[in-house]
């Protein structure tokens, strides 16, 4: 299936599968007009970037990068992972979800955190079998995010927990 880094110009496609995202959570959104004119601008610079899947797209991961003191490189938060609801079951989100990872470290991040609702419990499954976990290395409570460092590269110290 092809993956590709989404550009600027994609903006239109990412803000139709973000809102539709939306849609089926019943979650609020500004829209695709307004997710369009943010998403253009945002896409065109280096704090964020998303991952389509497919042509038409059917599938997006959206994430955002940002310094972090804990690593020589950004830190990246996956703001939404999304897969259409008949394409789910397929492998779509796994390879989105590697595809994500992979832009991560070439951008030269060691760090990928994930939120999820505490009451999703597949999305919690499914990040669990990707290989995240919701505690921090040596400790045994669960902290409120989900993160991996990368596999190439191992942290300098331990991130704090997030909170």
């Amino acid at each position: 299936m092809p993956v590709r880094i989404a550009t600027a110009y994609d903006a239109p496609t990412v803000a139709e599968l973000l809102d539709a995202f939306n849609r089926e959570f019943d979650t609020p959104a500004p829209g695709v007009a307004i997710l369009t004119e943010r998403l253009r601008e945002l896409l065109a610079g280096q704090a964020m970037f998303a991952v389509l899947v497919e042509e038409p797209a059917v599938a997006v991961a959206l994430v955002s990068l940002r310094p972090n003191a804990w690593y020589d490189g950004p830190a990246a938060l996956l703001d939404e992972l999304y897969v259409a609801p008949d394409r789910r079951g397929h492998g779509i989100g796994g390879e989105l979800l590697e595809a994500a990872e992979s832009e991560v470290r070439r951008r030269g991040g060691e760090l990928l955190e994930i939120n999820v609702d505490g009451q999703d419990v597949d999305a919690r499954r499914f990040y669990v079998r990707h290989g995240y976990t919701d505690t921090d290395p040596g400790q045994s409570e669960p902290c409120l995010s989900t993160s991996r460092s990368s596999p190439a590269r191992a942290p300098r110290t331990e991130p704090p927990t997030e909170v």
